[in-house]
């Protein structure tokens, strides 16, 4: 019997933050046009973090199956571990998705907005073949692309649009500026995990790179959020407030570019995920002020 305490590990918790921040981002942006609805709002945040849920048990479900997770380093694999049978994880997958499916469906009946119908079968579809089907883009190196448009682009701006049925600038400059954020969290993900990744096939991005420009391009997708929020001190002075994460997206930059690898990325990727919920409460925040 799988315990309740290895689906949570399987959920992998630490990821949720990317499922948050876009939520925080796009009401503030729509609290900058005095639109922000609470009840929007927490719909879409159920929407986000079931579908993040989602993707964690469907990757677990398709490396597993691939025999992808065989050797790693990091948090549990309830397949590749043998915790949970492949049937049970893939079930669990479908149930998050169908979760996120439903409360994406009573957004749409509140705000009207039918064509929403269609983007969210889009994301569903995206985090299965993330991993899943039989030519995953997450294995040609093209998982970026799919985190920045889905928990970047699609989450901010779709929060912001269900709130005030328009999108200001600053919603836009955020949606990239939160895109970049969850490139990072699965970058370093991805670069913890280069060694065994290569030697099973799994081209991601840090694979396709290497570890010396992955390392790199990590650095830029911590770093440059932070001076993109700034920007929207143009249009919201209290923007400022995400100045102070300079430090931690530099302490994390310094960690990974002096080559902290395996184990020593685990916290990495800890505060990454941090980094990008402050983000989202600090930018929320500054733009509603």
């Amino acid at each position: 019997m799988t315990t309740a305490r290895e689906w949570v590990a399987g959920a992998r918790l630490r990821t949720l933050p990317a499922a948050a921040a876009p939520v925080l981002v796009g009401t503030g942006a729509a609290a900058q046009l005095d639109e922000a609805n609470l009840g929007r709002a927490a719909l879409a945040l159920g929407v986000a973090l079931a579908l993040q849920v989602g993707v964690n048990y469907a990757n677990d479900y398709s490396d597993g199956i691939r025999g992808t997770d065989v050797d790693r380093v990091g948090p549990l694999r309830l397949t590749a571990s043998g915790a949970a049978s492949p049937r049970a994880v893939r079930a669990a997958a479908f149930l998050s998705f169908a979760v996120a499916g439903l409360l994406g469906l009573a957004l749409v009946v509140v705000t009207s907005q039918w064509f929403l119908l269609a983007v969210g079968a889009f994301a569903i579809a995206a985090a299965w073949t993330y991993t899943g089907g039989r030519s995953p883009y997450g294995y040609r190196g093209l998982g970026e692309v799919g985190v920045f448009v889905f928990f970047g682009l699609v989450a901010v701006l779709g929060t912001t649009w269900t709130q005030a049925l328009e999108l200001p600038w600053t919603a836009w400059v955020g949606a990239v500026a939160v895109g970049l954020l969850a490139c990072a969290l699965l970058m370093v993900n991805n670069l913890r995990d280069v060694p065994t990744d290569a030697l099973v096939g799994k081209r991601t991005l840090a694979v396709r790179l290497g570890e010396y420009k992955a390392r790199r391009v990590y650095a830029a997708f911590v770093l440059v959020p932070v001076a993109l929020g700034a920007v929207c001190v143009f249009a919201a002075p209290w923007a400022l407030l995400v100045l102070p994460l300079f430090a931690p997206a530099g302490i994390l930059a310094g960690v990974v570019l002096l080559g902290a690898r395996g184990r020593a990325l685990v916290p990495v990727l800890a505060g990454t995920g941090m980094l990008e919920l402050g983000f989202g409460v600090l930018l929320g925040l500054g733009l509603a002020i």
